[in-house]
Order: structure tokens, then C-alpha cells, then sequence
């Protein structure tokens, strides 16, 4: 990997301080009183969480230090138990209904609803003035990700995309070591996973069911068109693999498996991007495994020095153009539970080091692979990783490998200073950043968050228009593929719009 030195430290210092200062500034355009709330590192929080089963349940609980205010969730039956653990929390099945009730009490909220929902619930907390903790893929299409990353500069709230596994010390150490050149150029990655795990590749079912008399559904439907209620067909949890409210299994993973490659390689717009179906591919789900194709330009990126100085503290890295290929789901297979085979994965030849390690080749796992050597993760987030250089036999753990020593390569990024595992160290990493006013402590800010999920979703787009798009990164436009418009920016039913 070619590295430059630069002096353009006094610039690049007025750059962060010029920006840090637009984002303070937000906060008078928006009248953001709640900054100035928390700015009492001693005070407790008024968190209200929207959505408070599945993964809504750890949010909220990840936040209880603080005061637990309000819970907000379309189903009151579900979420029986999560009431009676905050009983001095106030219920709502609407969120508008929860702002418009308590807005000027809640400095914060979490937001982890099905994917349709996150922008249009996010951005009208952000537009209040709330710090916003929101599930990921943050977003469902690629317009709600620039809005939500525009809207948190205008705002000045901290913000946090709920990918836990950035807050592992692991991760942050694999994109010291990738950048830090320990294994050359990276040409390719490859990443796969055992997705989806929930019903895909099938039509809308006939008919309709009678709606629950504690299911709000025309507030779980929101911004979706109208369709009528199937008991366990969307709602509680099938609904990933519904195009009308889930990104696949893409949206699903992408943000965890993809997030340590893309900190590493500072993956920013892909020129092209080729979807490939395996099995049924129609207008209302994904389908049952897919291959997607990304390429990426030849890029620079600035990292702190080993040995800073007055006029040096940065180094400029060259990263040249790279192949990100995913792999989700395989063949399509009745007998099996979750319809398919899970034989998607990378060419074997690419596996015969990660099954040598393992003994076997994992459902999910991350394969980076530079002109110096691999880095190989088996886990979802990018915590563990092993090497192999060039001159390696086997693949080593990272904390064994001697090209990989502190001594040789130093720390450069922050690590979260808080106990407990990733997701509620995430948690707490946001908590403690709004209390210091300091977005920049937040990892996944949205400024990254977002960038990670609108690259992620051009995968969904290429599915759903079904040809390779040309990809106009800056302008969201698909330059060879019109009918890919809707897929960019959605279609709001009326009434329910991004605030």
C-alpha cells in the first residue's frame, strides 16, 4: 500500500474544527434545548425507546442507567412484559402521539422498528432536537441515508447506528492493521452469510386476517402502501424479507459483516454494482439467495502518523480499485427450514486456508484479500480476524501474529472505554458522547452509519431493477437505469413523510 506523508496538518485540524462547529451551530437552527439539558455529565438522560420488542427490548434495556420515559410500540400485547419492567414509563402504540404528549421531557430516543419506519420516525425526532439511537440498516433506501447523514450536520444531535460491533476493540484493530498495509493493495473481499433465515422468494398471500385489537396496524404499516393484516406473515418478524418493509437479507447483515472492510478500505461510492437472483425474484420479496457484485474506484485516505510532528500527523494512504462481492442465502430448497441450501459462498479455491483453519467453511464469515496476503473473520461483526502473510503457512490470530504487534503497528483508533459486551458498550459510547456534546465520540455516527447503509442498499437496488447500474454516486442516479428511480427514493403513502 503506497503512503505519502502530508503537512497539511493545520488544514485538516481547521477542517474538524470548522466542522465540529457547523454541527453546534445545528443545534440553534433546530432550537435543540436538550443539549444543553445534558450537558451535566452527573444528570440522568430522558430516553424514550420506539419499538421496545426484538432488538427494541436490548436497546432499551442497554439504556437503563439513564430514565427510561416513554415506550412507544404498535403492538401493547407484545410488549406486556417490557411495560412492567419500566413502570413509570408512559406507553403510546404512536410515536407522533408520544412527541406531541412528552416532546419537551425526552432528551433521547432509540428507534428500533422495522426498517420502512426508521427514517421518517428519526428524522422527526432529529427535527425536535433528540439525540437518536436507530437500529440498523438505518434506513430502507438510499435518499433516507444522505437526508438522515445531511440532517444530523443541520441538527448537531448525536446520533448512533445500531451495528454493535463497531464498538469492539477487535474491529477497530483490523482496520488499523488493513491500513497500516500489513497486507498490501486489497483486490477483493468477499463476504457471505447464512441469510436470510426468514421467508423469501414468495408472493403476497391471498386474503386477510382479522386485526388484533391490541395491533395498531395502520401505524405498523406507516409510510408503506396499505395491505391488508396476515397473522405471522410481517408482523412480528417476517417482514425483513418484504420489500415494501425490509431490505433482505442485505439490509439485515451488511451493516455488521460489511462494517469493518469498509471502515479499512474507505469504501465510498461503487461505480457499478451487479445483483445476481438465485431462485424466484418478483415484486414482493428477495429472493432466496442473491450474489452481488460491487466495484469500487481507487481512493486516498489520511490516517494519524506513527510519529507525528509538528508539521506531520497524518499519512496519506493510496488504496487501489476493489472487487466487494456478497454472497447471502443459496439454492432454493423446500425441504430445508429456511428454504435454501446456504451453498452461496466464494469459489472453494478462495476457502481451502479458512477450512483448513476451521475445519470446515463457515456459513458467514469475511475474506479480505490484498497483494501481500488475507484477512480472514469467522464472526458477524469483525471482532476476531486471522492473518496470513504471503510467506505464512496457516492463517494466525491476529493477537499472535508477530507482523501484527503494537510495537510494529500502533494503536490509532479510539477504543470504547466501557465495560460489557459490544452492543451495550455501543449503547453507552452514545449516552456518554451526548453528555460531553461531543458526536465524534460516537463511532457509528450517522456521518459513517450512513454511508455504510446507502452503499449497502444499492445491493437491493440492483436486485429489484434487475440489470448492472452505473452508479452516479454523488447525485444518487443510476445513469443507465432509470426504472431504478423508486428504488432510490421512495414513494411515501400520503401523510407520512420524512420530517
Amino acid at each position: 500500500m503506497k503512503r505519502s506523508k502530508t503537512s497539511g496538518a493545520a488544514a485538516l485540524n481547521r477542517r474538524n474544527f470548522l466542522k465540529t462547529t457547523a454541527l453546534a451551530g445545528g443545534a440553534v437552527v433546530f432550537g435543540v434545548p436538550t443539549l444543553l439539558r445534558a450537558a451535566n455529565l452527573n444528570s440522568k438522560l430522558n430516553i424514550a425507546s420506539v419499538g421496545v420488542m426484538g432488538k427494541g427490548q436490548s436497546d432499551t434495556d442497554h439504556c437503563n442507567s439513564e430514565n427510561i420515559v416513554a415506550l412507544c410500540d404498535v403492538d401493547a400485547d407484545r410488549c406486556a412484559k417490557q411495560r412492567e419492567k419500566y413502570p413509570d414509563a408512559k406507553f403510546y402504540q404512536d410515536y407522533r402521539k408520544m412527541f406531541e404528549a412528552m416532546g419537551k421531557s425526552i432528551d433521547a430516543v432509540t428507534v428500533s422498528t422495522p426498517d420502512h419506519m426508521h427514517a421518517i420516525i428519526t428524522s422527526l425526532a432529529m427535527s425536535l432536537g433528540k439525540h437518536v439511537y436507530c437500529q440498523k440498516p438505518l434506513v430502507q433506501t438510499i435518499y433516507e441515508a444522505r437526508y438522515l447523514r445531511e440532517l444530523a450536520h443541520k441538527s448537531g444531535v448525536i446520533t448512533q447506528m445500531g451495528n454493535q460491533g463497531s464498538s469492539a476493540d477487535g474491529l477497530r484493530r483490523a482496520v488499523e492493521v488493513i491500513q497500516s498495509g500489513i497486507i498490501g493493495q486489497v483486490s477483493q473481499v468477499h463476504i457471505w452469510t447464512n441469510r436470510p433465515v426468514w421467508p423469501q422468494g414468495i408472493d403476497r398471500p391471498d386474503g386477510a386476517d382479522e386485526v388484533p385489537a391490541t395491533l395498531d396496524w395502520d401505524t405498523w404499516l406507516g409510510c408503506a402502501p396499505v395491505r391488508p393484516y396476515k397473522k405471522g406473515v410481517y408482523h412480528p418478524f417476517n417482514w425483513r424479507g418484504w420489500q415494501d418493509f425490509g431490505t433482505g437479507a442485505l439490509g439485515d447483515m451488511a451493516c455488521h459483516t460489511v462494517n469493518m472492510p469498509f471502515r479499512a478500505l474507505n469504501l465510498a461510492y461503487p461505480f457499478e454494482i451487479e445483483g445476481i437472483a438465485l431462485g424466484a425474484m418478483n415484486r414482493e420479496t428477495y429472493p432466496l439467495g442473491s450474489k452481488i457484485r460491487f466495484e469500487f474506484p481507487a481512493r486516498t485516505t489520511d490516517i494519524p502518523a506513527a510519529h507525528p510532528t509538528l508539521l506531520h500527523k497524518h499519512n496519506t494512504i493510496h488504496q487501489l480499485p476493489c472487487t466487494f462481492t456478497w454472497y447471502d442465502g443459496g439454492q432454493p430448497d423446500a425441504s430445508a427450514p429456511n428454504g435454501h441450501d446456504f451453498s452461496n459462498k466464494p469459489p472453494k479455491e478462495l476457502l481451502v486456508d479458512i477450512e483448513a483453519l476451521q475445519g470446515e467453511v463457515p456459513n458467514s464469515a469475511c475474506l479480505i484479500i490484498g497483494d501481500q496476503g488475507k484477512i480472514f473473520s469467522p464472526d458477524d461483526y469483525g471482532e476476531q480476524f486471522f492473518i496470513k502473510l504471503n510467506d505464512d503457512k496457516k492463517f494466525v490470530h491476529y493477537k499472535k501474529h508477530p507482523a501484527a504487534d503494537e510495537t510494529i503497528i500502533p494503536q490509532f483508533v479510539p477504543r470504547n472505554p466501557f465495560k460489557g459486551d459490544a452492543d451495550h458498550k455501543q449503547h453507552l459510547e452514545w449516552i456518554d458522547a451526548i453528555k460531553r456534546g461531543k458526536p465524534e465520540l460516537c463511532y457509528s455516527r450517522f456521518d459513517i452509519g450512513a454511508r455504510l447503509t446507502e452503499i449497502m442498499l444499492l445491493g437491493c437496488v440492483a436486485l429489484r431493477a434487475g440489470k448492472v447500474i452505473e452508479w452516479d454516486g454523488p447525485n444518487m442516479i443510476a445513469k443507465n437505469c432509470p426504472e431504478a428511480a423508486p428504488y432510490i427514493k421512495r414513494e411515501n403513502r400520503a401523510g407520512w413523510k420524512l420530517s
